[in-house]
């Protein structure tokens, strides 16, 4: 019994959390490698919904959960997330939730300086969440981090504060606002310590410790392939790698620790914020997906734009990701319609292309070619087997294998964690 890795294969908001979840009562444990606080996941578990932002998606079944290295840690909004789900009855303790000390920690300067730059950048916009991750992993790499291991030495902060704060006065001069407020920011630091302290340790260590025992690891992506920094729809993209080889990287556990790669793929195409949509949909077609589908983001509430499938990119996302599998999420909310639409190519002036180009330009370009396919009168929500599914929804889903070139291994029927149809086992395969 091997890793499962779950990756978003288009935008994000795929449905993740739900699939997670699913997978989570089945594995020892389960790891966040890469993302922030703007990840959201929703998890419906018989009359209960969670919202969770950071927190890995087997918190809620007790599955020991891991914060690796490759995630950027606001320390306010993990006490916020924990309190909430302590509310709701979840049980969150150091030996259920573990976060890797190396962590880089999102500051009230990051947000800071997210929104002064989104609001400066006019049409520029990228559609940031404001909650300023991209800031922090520039100080990541910049090595002006404070990380959570630094949490235990407030007493040497001074000189990694002379850097941090050299960097951003500088930049907060540029937009007319006052220096960091180097002792504020001290106190803030210390009066959240004891809380983050108390679940750090070096989980390398514990996951290679998994490793050698055997022990089944679920890795749960955030965000989407297509938000990829390197991958994705560039510069309307998330500020980490979102790809299924983050999970060495992100988590200390080298690259053969992905194992199998499930793809999470929305039957239609939604994307939240700015950036390239070629199938988007401003239509009564787009709004009836948007309905039907609850599109509004579970961190920031903003509407998702809705669109038809996409088979081209989810062709690209599967092929520089390496997924495995994927698992079809929403396909009732195709119910009812006559005709269904897939994307097969690109039309860009007197070129046609079958794959995405890398260009803004020639994005902002780009005309879907659509293939046509009857719909289906009979339902497919919260159907468990292939026999449950109409006809024409069968053929709906097996015309996707053949574009992505790539199997479907779960089919989910609604947000409900049984209604899922098991193709493949990840965790046997």
């Amino acid at each position: 019994m091997g890793n499962v890795t779950v990756i978003g294969a288009q935008w994000g908001d795929e449905g993740k959390g739900k699939i997670v979840d699913w997978l989570a009562s089945r594995a020892d444990m389960v790891v966040r490698f890469q993302g922030g606080h703007n990840a959201g996941h929703t998890l419906v578990v018989g009359d209960k919904v969670y919202k969770l932002s950071l927190l890995p998606s087997g918190i809620v079944t007790g599955t020991p959960s891991v914060i690796g290295n490759g995630v950027v840690l606001d320390p306010w909004a993990l006490k916020a997330e924990v309190e909430k789900l302590r509310g709701q009855g979840v049980r969150i303790e150091p030996d259920v939730l573990m976060i890797a000390e190396t962590c880089p920690l999102i500051l009230p300067i990051h947000r800071d300086l997210d929104a002064m730059r989104e609001d400066a950048s006019g049409a520029g916009k990228i559609g940031t969440t404001r909650r300023g991750i991209g800031p922090a992993y520039e100080d990541k790499v910049g090595r002006r981090a404070i990380r959570v291991c630094d949490l235990a030495h407030l007493g040497e902060l001074d000189p990694q504060l002379d850097r941090l704060c050299a960097h951003h006065d500088a930049l907060r001069a540029g937009f007319n606002e006052p220096p960091v407020d180097r002792e504020r920011l001290k106190r803030d630091l210390a009066e959240i310590a004891d809380f983050v302290l108390s679940f750090a340790r070096p989980v390398w260590r514990d996951l290679d410790e998994a490793k050698q025992r055997g022990r089944r690891i679920l890795f749960e992506g955030a965000q989407g392939v297509l938000l990829d920094v390197d991958h994705g729809t560039y510069p309307f993209v998330t500020s980490s790698n979102t790809v299924a080889g983050t999970t060495g990287s992100g988590t200390g556990m080298g690259p053969s620790a992905a194992g199998f790669v499930l793809g999470i793929v929305k039957a239609y195409t939604t994307r939240v914020g700015s950036g390239p949509f070629p199938t988007e949909l401003d239509d009564e077609t787009g709004q009836r997906l948007g309905e039907r589908g609850h599109e509004f983001g579970t961190v920031t509430g903003r509407k998702r734009r809705c669109g038809w499938f996409d088979a081209v990119l989810v062709r690209q996302s599967a092929a520089v990701s390496g997924v495995t599998g994927i698992a079809l999420t929403k396909i009732d909310v195709l119910d009812g319609f006559a005709t269904v639409k897939i994307c097969t190519g690109y039309r860009i002036g007197d070129q046609t292309l079958d794959y995405f180009p890398a260009h803004a330009a020639d994005q902002a370009r780009a005309v879907p070619v659509y293939e046509e396919m009857e719909g289906w009168s009979g339902t497919t929500a919260g159907a468990r087997s292939w026999a449950d599914l109409p006809a024409q929804a069968i053929k709906y889903v097996r015309r996707i294998e053949e574009l992505i070139r790539c199997p479907v291994a779960l089919v989910s029927t609604s947000p409900e964690r049984d209604d899922t149809i098991l193709v493949r086992d990840p965790f046997a395969s």
